[in-house]
C-alpha cells in the first residue's frame, strides 16, 4: 500500500470510503418489497429458490432441526458460544437504564419510564461466512430488554438448511422463531407480515447492499437501528505501537469482505513503513488472502500525519465503526475522540475480542454513521415514555406559562384546556 501524507485532498477522498451505492439497487430491491407485500410465503418461497437455490415448503426452522443442530456441532464451539454468551449479557444488563422522576416546580413532577418494543427481527447474514456471533449481539440485548418476540431471519444454503452454528447460537440466546430467509425478501417478510412470519415493529442486524436498501426503504413501517455499510477498522498509533500486532488487526479487519476498510493512522514514519512492510508480507499468507488483498488494494490505507493532533483530527472526521487505539498515553487520546463505534484502547486489545467475546456489541454504525449513531445495545430495544403530574396549584402556576405561548400561537383550545381547570377552583 501506498503511504500517503496527512493533507486536506487526502482527507477528503477518504472520507468517502467504501461505501457501496444503493441507488443502483433501489428498483430491484423496491420491486422485491411489493412482491413480498402482495405475495406474501409464495414470493418469499420464490426468491429463496432464485437467490439461495433452495427449495422450500416450511419456512420456519422447527424444534426437531435445532436439536439436530446441537449433534452436528463441535461441543468446544458449543462452549464457546455459551461463553460468549454469558459476557454479552453481563455488559448489556448494565445497559438498562433507570426509570427516574423529579419535581420541575412545585406541584408539577415529570419522569421517564422504560418499556420495550413488543417485536423485533433480526437479520443474520449468510453468504461468504457463517455468523453465528451476530445471533448472539441481535438477540440478547433485545430478550434483557424485555422484547416479547424476537425472531431471527437468516439464508439457508442449497440444501434448505442454515448453518447449525447460527440455529445453536440463536437457541442460546433465547430467540423465539426462526425463518430460512435471507435477502430484501427477509426484510419485506419482517416489516409487512406473511402467512408464516408475522410483522415486527424493529428490524436490526447487517446485512449486503440490498438487505441494506430494504431497511432503508421499510424504515417508517418499521423501525431499524441503522443502516449498515462495508465494515471499517481504524487505527491510531504512535512510535509505542507493535507493528506486527497492526498487521493482523489489518488482516482480520479486511477478511470480512472485498469492501471492507482498513485504516493506519499515525505520527511515527517508523510504525507507518514497518507496519505496511508486515500488512503485505502477511496477506500473501492468509487463508482469505484474496479477499484480503482485494480489501487491501482498493480500502487500505497508511497515512503518516505530522503530529499526533492530526491523526486525532483524522479519526474524528472518519468516525470509524471500529477504533483501536495503541499510544503511550491511550487514555489522554481516548479523551479526545468524539466519533467511533467501538473503541478498543490499548495495544492488547484487538477488534476480535468484541466481535466474540468480551461483551460489547458488534453491530455498529459504519460509513461514518458513528457522527449520529451508537452500536447495538439494550436501548436499541426499548422506549421512553415521559410521564407527568400536576396538582391544582401546580397548573395554576404553569398557566402563567402556557397561556401567553399557546393564544401567540393560535391554539386557543390549548389555552381553554388549562383555563377550564383553573374555573372550575
Amino acid at each position: 500500500m501506498e503511504i500517503l501524507d496527512y493533507n486536506k485532498e487526502t482527507v477528503e477522498e477518504l472520507i468517502k470510503r467504501s461505501q457501496a451505492d444503493i441507488n443502483s439497487v433501489l428498483t430491484t430491491v423496491s420491486d422485491i418489497l411489493n412482491d413480498v407485500r402482495e405475495n406474501k410465503d409464495n414470493a418469499v418461497k420464490a426468491y429463496t429458490a432464485k437467490f439461495d437455490k433452495a427449495e422450500l415448503d416450511d419456512l420456519k426452522v422447527s424444534e426437531e432441526e435445532i436439536k439436530k443442530a446441537y449433534d452436528e456441532l463441535d461441543g468446544e464451539l458449543i462452549k464457546a458460544l455459551e461463553s460468549a454468551s454469558s459476557n454479552i449479557e453481563k455488559f448489556h444488563k448494565a445497559q438498562i437504564p433507570e426509570e427516574w422522576e423529579m419535581e420541575v416546580i412545585p406541584g408539577i413532577t415529570a419522569g421517564q419510564i422504560i418499556r420495550p418494543i413488543n417485536s423485533v427481527g433480526c437479520y443474520i447474514p449468510g453468504g461468504r461466512a457463517v455468523y453465528p456471533s451476530t445471533i448472539l449481539m441481535t438477540v440478547i440485548p433485545a430478550k434483557i430488554a424485555g422484547v416479547d418476540r424476537i425472531i431471527a431471519c437468516s439464508p439457508p444454503g442449497p440444501d434448505g438448511k442454515i448453518q447449525a452454528a447460527i440455529l445453536v447460537a440463536a437457541d442460546l440466546a433465547g430467540v423465539d422463531e426462526i425463518y430460512k430467509c435471507g435477502g430484501a425478501q427477509a426484510i419485506a417478510a419482517m416489516a409487512y407480515g406473511t402467512e408464516s412470519i408475522a410483522k415486527v415493529e424493529k428490524i436490526v442486524g447487517p446485512g449486503n447492499i440490498f438487505v441494506t436498501a430494504a431497511k432503508k426503504l421499510v424504515y417508517g413501517d418499521v423501525d431499524i437501528e441503522f443502516p449498515a455499510g462495508p465494515s471499517e477498522v481504524l487505527i491510531l498509533a504512535d512510535e509505542s505501537a507493535i507493528p506486527e500486532y497492526i498487521a493482523y488487526d489489518f488482516l482480520s479487519q479486511s477478511e470480512h469482505d472485498p469492501n471492507a476498510s482498513c485504516f493506519l493512522v499515525t505520527d511515527s514514519e517508523r510504525i507507518a513503513n514497518e507496519s505496511n512492510e508486515l500488512i503485505e508480507k502477511f496477506a500473501k499468507e492468509a487463508k482469505r488472502s484474496e479477499i484480503i488483498a482485494e480489501s487491501l488494494e482498493q480500502h487500505g490505507h497508511v497515512i503518516l500525519c505530522n503530529t499526533m493532533d492530526e491523526a486525532i483530527d483524522f479519526t474524528n472526521e472518519y468516525a470509524p465503526e471500529h477504533l483501536i487505539i495503541s499510544t503511550k498515553e491511550d487514555k489522554t487520546v481516548l479523551d479526545r475522540i468524539k466519533n467511533a463505534g467501538s473503541i478498543f484502547l490499548g495495544k492488547y486489545s484487538p477488534v476480535a475480542a468484541g466481535d466474540y467475546g468480551s461483551g460489547t456489541n458488534h453491530v455498529l454504525p459504519t460509513g461514518g454513521g458513528a457522527k449520529m449513531y451508537s452500536g447495538l445495545s439494550t436501548e436499541t430495544f426499548i422506549k421512553k415514555p415521559t410521564v407527568q403530574t400536576l396538582t391544582k396549584d401546580g397548573i395554576k402556576e404553569l398557566s402563567k406559562t402556557v397561556l401567553p405561548i399557546a393564544e401567540y400561537e393560535g391554539f386557543f383550545a390549548h389555552a381553554d384546556s388549562i383555563k377550564v381547570r383553573l374555573d372550575k377552583e
